[in-house]
């Protein structure tokens, strides 16, 4: 047995003499004294350790074999699902004025009609409900809430349909917060409603600034309002978007959260990602931030600084596991409010990446979106290739106006992985007295 290519060995800095392994494949994290890291390394390890260490994906029998299955991951994922998830755009409106609106001049009264949204329920029910496979929606916009009569429309079917043939349905929001009141949400539960994703882009006085309403005054007490009347009915994700000038307030956030007792017994998941930019007719004018390559180097500095902030507080938020971009999964989906189909909502309204559509079916895209442009052998020889199989794709749009190229973000990688684990390691990961700790969960 050999050490995978896709093992990362840092030093534990809180922990003299011990080493942090993190198999990106299984998302497993140990700690290691010296003397069992140069047992690995050596090929010295008995029959019991090197069984244990092969489950967590650190050893493997051979280099050319561990490729041929990163090779295979996401046609095998792929195969083995029995779920089916689409994000469903219901609306290109919305009741905010946010400064970086990434629908920029798409942004109006667009909205699913009536007619779309019943094929929209006859497509599922026809395809994946007809395999057998659960189903999750998320539904989005604009402001998915602007369209509630449709939201209706759409759960009220599929929930009977699956819950008549025993499969599971659910679906969640993703939604700027201000109309998600207790009435709606109890009236919502009972046809599947079961999480929110809601934003919050720092402390009142930074998200006012960025996420003010269309006629001037501050969102955020409204939506704080909203968030503790319906902590206790449905699974609350806190999302957020961040510049170089605003990541360092998110603690004032985080603080205000816990004294207005949305703690981290409250809330489901944190999760904070930079401001990307956007291509031409896209984002508002006047706005000129965001990121537009994963490289940038105050990246580094802001995600590990925001996820130190949250961890310190005991907050949920996501660890390194296996991960591909949607426009590779067979299992998801993204709906236009027109009908049309994409695989991710990045690419909405751009010329060539659409994928189907209600009326005609999915169409194949591996050429026009560059499937499995990761198979080459920098990637496949790559320790983070199980954390990104190519990066994201519209970032690789961004960077060389197509989305066939990867978007490498191995300089982002070196940069954070080390320190994100010691963090871990310091806020989350509690070994016993053995310096070995293989339970294979880090969260």
């Amino acid at each position: 047995m050999v050490l995978s290519r896709h093992v990362i060995i840092t030093p534990c800095p809180d922990r003299p003499g011990t080493s942090i392994l993190f198999s990106a494949k299984r998302g497993a994290l140990i700690l290691v004294d010296d003397e069992l890291l140069a047992a690995i390394g050596a090929g010295g390890l008995d029959a019991d350790e090197e069984q244990i260490l092969a489950e967590l994906g650190f050893l493997v029998p051979d280099h050319a074999s561990e490729q041929q299955e990163m090779r295979s991951f996401i046609d095998e994922s792929n195969r083995v699902s029995r779920s089916f998830s689409a994000l469903v755009i219901l609306n290109l409106s919305c009741n905010l004025a946010c400064s970086y609106c990434f629908e920029g001049n798409r942004r109006g009264a667009h909205f699913m009609d009536d007619g779309t949204a019943d094929r929209l329920v006859a497509y599922l029910i026809s395809g994946p409900v007809a395999e057998g496979r659960s189903l999750s929606l998320r539904f989005y916009g604009g402001e998915p809430l602007l369209s509630v009569p449709t939201i209706r429309r759409i759960a009220r079917p599929l929930k009977k349909v699956m819950d008549a043939r025993g499969l599971s349905f659910s679906f969640s929001l993703t939604t700027n917060g201000t109309l998600l009141t207790r009435e709606l949400v109890e009236e919502l539960i009972p046809l599947g409603l079961v999480g929110a994703t809601v934003t919050l882009d720092g402390p009142p006085d930074v998200h006012d600034a960025a996420r003010p309403f269309v006629g001037g005054e501050g969102s955020f007490s409204v939506i704080l309002a909203n968030l503790k009347a319906v902590a206790d009915l449905i699974a609350l994700e806190i999302g957020g978007n961040f510049t170089p000038e605003t990541y360092r307030e998110y603690p004032r956030l985080f603080d205000l959260l816990v004294a207005e007792g949305l703690g981290p017994e409250r809330l489901a998941l944190m999760r904070f990602n930079a401001v990307m930019s956007a291509g031409e007719n896209r984002a508002l004018p006047e706005f000129t931030g965001g990121c537009a390559s994963v490289n940038e180097p105050w990246l580094k500095d802001a995600t590990l600084f925001i996820r130190e902030e949250l961890l310190r507080r005991g907050f949920p938020a996501p660890g390194l596991s296996p991960h591909f971009c949607a426009i590779e999964a067979e299992d998801s989906l993204i709906v236009n409010h027109d009908g049309t189909f994409y695989r991710c909502p990045a690419f909405i309204g751009i010329e060539g990446l659409a994928a189907g559509s209600l009326n005609d079916g999915p169409s194949d895209h591996a050429a026009s979106h560059g499937l499995g442009g990761w198979k080459n052998e920098e990637c496949l020889s790559c320790a983070y290739l199980p954390l990104c199989f190519g990066g994201c794709r519209y970032y690789g749009y961004l960077e060389h106006g197509r989305i066939d190229r990867v978007s490498c973000g191995r300089d982002l990688f070196d940069a954070i992985v080390g320190p994100f684990l010691a963090l871990e390691v310091k806020y989350r990961h509690q070994p016993g007295e053995d310096s070995t700790d293989t339970d294979g969960d880090p969260d």
